[in-house]
């Protein structure tokens, strides 16, 4: 296993200890035990080769497809939320949106690796529309255009020309126009949403609304910070959406930097897993796999970690975007979980293809299953 994504993960997880103890003290043993749980699924995860996920890419995704038709039917929305239909409640209740990124990362990876790039662009598109299509419609503006950019990065990844990706979407974008407006009309939260996030500082005295009140919790963490049990305000969503302000109301500027330090790890990770991969001749459809595989959990994680925290920083409006492996929520934190452990599984098999003497010794062994 990769020893950088081990402390990733251990830090992301540490840091979403203190944040959560600060932010709601009451669920901090639920937290922790949801967060060892985490980290067992990543340990069994990255045990298979990238040849077990390029395998069962299209059963998964084909499940989680039914999933989210499911939610569409009987789904449940929040309190915050009624009108939405975006939970299960099957014993266990979970986000199939979640599971439907990591699905969408398995089949494309599946997909490419087995037909190649060469003119299958619209099959892979109609896989990211279809899967896109059903999370909008619960509505979930936010997961919809994360699991949208997620398909043109794997398409990226896989090696699809820019042109042929920029025609799609150039496509798509004018295909969609009328779709968009009728969407608006039906769900106009959306622009509201927007508009008043734009005019935050005119509708409301500064610092009474969500974002103002997380502002405050990190302009006083200061360098240090005051530990989780520092006095500081209640604001709504402060231990799933909010929660990088408890982090740096309780670590300060250094936990916030540690917590950046922790996806930069990531991205680290995966960008070597494609530049070891491109150094393998002749490439194997496995290695080609792992290498799309590797790029699209990175970018599941690290992609979703920028929504969010652009929505702390005030420059999104609110999406409901949780911070992974930080956030309250068994959804997430399982689902970018297991991706972190696709990523080390990816990262071992390009590394037993190398030449013995190319192998760095930043991995502990591990046996591997098939």
């Amino acid at each position: 296993m990769s020893v950088q994504l081990l402390v990733a993960q251990l830090l992301l997880i540490t840091l979403g200890l203190i944040g959560v103890a600060a932010a709601r003290p009451q669920l901090i043993v639920e937290h922790g035990s949801k967060a060892i749980i985490a980290i067992i699924a990543t340990f069994l995860v990255a045990r298979l080769k990238p040849r077990t996920f390029l395998k069962a890419g299209t059963v998964f995704w084909g499940v989680t497809l039914v999933l989210l038709m499911l939610v569409l039917v009987i789904g449940v929305g929040t309190e915050t939320s009624p009108g939405t239909r975006r939970w299960l409640n099957l014993g266990i209740r979970f986000q199939p949106s979640e599971l439907a990124k990591l699905g969408l990362i398995l089949q494309l990876a599946s997909f490419f690796s087995r037909r190649g790039v060469q003119h299958k662009l619209l099959s892979a598109t109609g896989m990211i529309v279809f899967t896109t299509l059903l999370v909008i419609l619960e509505p979930d503006l936010g997961t919809s255009v994360l699991t949208f950019g997620l398909g043109i990065i794997l398409m990226y990844a896989a090696g699809v020309r820019i042109s042929n990706i920029s025609g799609f979407l150039l496509s798509l974008g004018l295909v969609s126009i009328p779709f968009i407006s009728l969407y608006l009309e039906r769900h106009p939260y959306i622009l509201e949403r927007w508009f008043g996030h734009h005019n935050r500082d005119e509708a409301l005295p500064q610092g009474l609304d969500q974002i103002g009140m997380a502002h405050r919790d990190l302009n006083f963490g200061g360098w240090w910070g005051h530990g989780p049990d520092g006095l500081r305000w209640d604001y709504f969503a402060a231990h799933t959406d909010m929660v990088v302000a408890a982090v740096g109301f309780s670590t300060g500027l250094l936990g916030v930097v540690m917590l950046l330090f922790a996806y930069w790890l990531i991205v680290s990770s995966a960008l070597q897993v494609a530049q070891l991969a491109s150094r393998i001749r002749p490439m194997t459809p496995e290695v080609h796999g792992a290498s799309i595989l590797a790029i699209g959990c990175m970018f599941m994680i690290v992609g979703q970690a920028f929504v969010n925290l652009a929505v702390a920083a005030g420059i999104f409006p609110v999406t409901g975007v949780p911070l992974p492996l930080v956030s309250f929520g068994f959804s997430s934190m399982l689902t970018m979980s297991v991706a972190l452990g696709v990523i080390h599984s990816a990262l071992r098999h390009v590394r037993e293809q190398l030449p013995q003497e190319n192998n760095a010794a930043d991995l502990m062994p591990m046996p591997a299953d098939d």
